[in-house]
């Protein structure tokens, strides 16, 4: 499967600039890096991203040999946080691969084996999250449509919901805050697996289960929820 590649020149302001410094750094070190997932979707929509995330082919040792001032975190996902102040930092994702470990009842416990653009790519959950950006050609990267359910408004799953769902629940949560914030409408098929799979929540520990409402919350029309 080919990508689309859609040359796009967002507006200079727009983009972070401590964002685009790492990217090059990454490039120049001979890694694959690109600009991924609510940034680009945002920038698409016209608006200026509060946050700015990273996904490279370099491993998380790499980055942070790369830049001194960051810090590994995570284990379940382990990532790379680039400090530029107290307050502010760019987070950096390696590539994930196809193959996750899950617990019994399908829940990805580790997610910490690397692979290319491509299999990273079917690993995110939606695909309006799931364009990347090539600073250097200035071209979105699309396998999944990303850009057509962005321009149609519509929230559509990478792969089957079902499975999705079963590998982390909060994603039914992510769908619904996606939906809110876009002014959206879900796939009847995530729709129904939401429905018949709302249970699963019930084994997430309440930290993430709260920091999830809080985004959700946040939005404006959070009141369309209800």
């Amino acid at each position: 499967m080919k990508p689309i590649r859609q040359t796009i020149h967002f507006d200079k302001k727009l983009i972070d600039k401590d964002a685009k410094k790492v990217v090059k750094t990454l490039n120049k070190a001979g890694h694959e890096a690109y600009l991924v997932g609510g940034c680009i979707r945002d920038l698409l929509l016209g608006h200026k991203p509060k946050d700015f995330d990273i996904a490279t082919s370099a491993t998380p040792e790499q980055v942070h040999k790369i830049f001194k001032r960051s810090r590994l975190i995570g284990r379940r996902f382990r990532l790379v946080h680039i400090m530029f102040s107290s307050r502010k930092y760019i987070e950096v994702a390696t590539f994930r691969s196809g193959k996750v470990k899950t617990a019994g009842n399908g829940v990805i416990v580790r997610d910490n084996l690397y692979g290319t653009l491509k299999e990273d790519v079917f690993r995110r959950d939606f695909s309006v999250n799931a364009l990347y950006y090539d600073i250097q050609n200035s071209q979105v990267i699309d396998y999944v449509d990303g850009l057509e359910a962005l321009n149609n408004s519509e929230i559509r799953m990478i792969g089957n919901p079902v499975e999705r769902f079963k590998e982390d629940p909060v994603r039914m949560i992510r769908a619904i805050r996606f939906k809110v914030k876009l002014g959206a409408t879900i796939d009847p098929k995530i729709s129904k697996s939401i429905s018949n799979q709302a249970y699963l929540l019930a084994n997430i520990p309440a930290a993430r289960l709260y920091d999830e409402c809080i985004k959700l919350f946040h939005n404006e029309n959070a009141y369309e929820v209800f």
